[in-house]
């Protein structure tokens, strides 16, 4: 059975630092697993934030780009998602995803399959 299971997450002050991590079970080799990093904020819709593929090749989204990094290790199963210089704009629950074509990255929430329970993130200012 796949499963994506999150921790991280929390409260902190703009400028702050958080780091989300995603445990996976099911997949056998997450290295052949395109995974992407996603947030909701309340009355809106869900945002593509990072993608990462199998040769380790990554895509951000505008808004995160050199603030968010997205990373897996592959031998702990385990993604993250780092995230520096927070803003009370990336105040959200955030969410890890997993599936579809391990050779495409994609911030497109429909390309995904398997979903994390979702954690939330609060930045204050």
């Amino acid at each position: 059975q796949i499963q994506l299971v999150q921790s991280g997450g929390g409260s902190v002050q703009a400028g702050g630092t958080l780091r989300l991590s995603c445990s996976a079970s099911g997949f056998g080799y997450t290295e052949n697993v395109r995974i992407g990093w996603f947030r909701q904020a309340p009355g809106k819709e869900r945002e593509g934030l990072a993608s990462i593929i199998h040769d380790g090749t990554t895509m951000y989204a505008e808004s995160v780009k050199g603030r968010f990094t997205i990373s897996k290790d592959n031998a702990k199963s385990t993604l993250m998602l780092t995230m520096l210089n927070l803003k009370p704009e990336d105040t959200a629950m955030y969410y890890c995803a997993a599936g579809g074509s391990w050779l495409k990255l994609s911030l497109y929430p429909t390309d995904y399959v398997y979903w994390g329970q979702g954690t939330q993130v609060s930045v204050s200012s």
